[in-house]
């Protein structure tokens, strides 16, 4: 199994910078799918970003695109998300998430995920 552990967020002026770092233990993401997700308060846990294992292919979701980068992941033991220009709209608890590759979902979904983190705190003030 693996044990991922984020750290990074915090409070940030709108328009600010933030690097989240998800590291993982017992084993490297080498052997699965990883992503970042978000919960705000009273809102579903929503998707991201995401490194397919297969190819390194990088997806985000529409409302980060031009904002976000996911790099690190595949055969490390860390990911990142850099995030910048961000919004209010962008506070929430981010997740970092690993999935085995036998479990058949799209990359972009909970359900492809098994292992998750505590999560970290990110709030953007306006």
């Amino acid at each position: 199994q693996v044990q991922l552990a984020e750290s990074g967020g915090g409070l940030v002026q709108a328009g600010g910078s933030l690097r989240l770092s998800c590291v993982a233990s017992g084993r490297t993401f080498s052997r699965y799918r990883a992503g970042w997700f978000r919960q705000a308060p009273g809102k579903e846990r929503e998707f991201v970003a995401a490194v397919k294992r297969s190819d390194g292919s990088k997806y985000s979701a529409d409302s980060v695109k031009g904002r976000f980068t996911v790099s690190g992941a595949g055969v490390a033991n860390t990911m990142y998300l850099q995030m910048s220009s961000l919004k209010p709209e962008d506070t929430a608890i981010y997740y970092c998430a690993a999935g085995d590759l036998s479990v058949g979902r799209t990359i972009t979904t909970r359900e492809a995920y098994n292992y998750w983190g505590q999560g970290t705190q990110v709030t953007v003030s306006s």
